[in-house]
């Protein structure tokens, strides 16, 4: 194999990458989407218990972040006809494929709060 063709095989492109941030951004991004997703995997499966669970959300903000994230595949919405109606809320399978970076960016958050208040 030439120089040249290991390069490119190597070589990364910028564009694709951005597009693929800006994807992940738009489908995770935003002040609730991750606390929301920790909630629920944390056991939190009814809408007032996931609400209680994320200290300043309010009813209206966790109802649209709830279905943007039914919406993109990472929650699934169970209504159980009793009376009063109970709708449950899980992580799907897909969704627990970003545990990993979750779990990565609750460690580097505690990081950088000791390297900020060393400062």
């Amino acid at each position: 194999m030439e120089t040249t063709e290991i390069i490119n095989v190597n070589k990364r492109s910028q564009s694709e990458e951005v597009k693929a941030l800006q994807d992940t951004i738009y489908v995770i991004g935003g002040k609730w989407k991750l606390p929301i997703i920790n909630s629920i995997c944390n056991g939190n499966k009814r809408f007032r218990e996931i609400e209680r669970s994320i200290p300043g959300i309010t009813t209206r903000m966790l109802s649209r972040e709830l279905k943007e994230m039914e919406m993109n595949k990472l929650i699934t919405r169970t209504v159980y006809p009793d009376s009063p109606v109970l709708i449950e809320y899980e992580s799907t399978d897909y969704c627990k494929t970003f545990a990993p970076i979750i779990l990565s960016m609750i460690a580097w958050g505690k990081e950088h709060k000791k390297v900020v208040m060393e400062s």
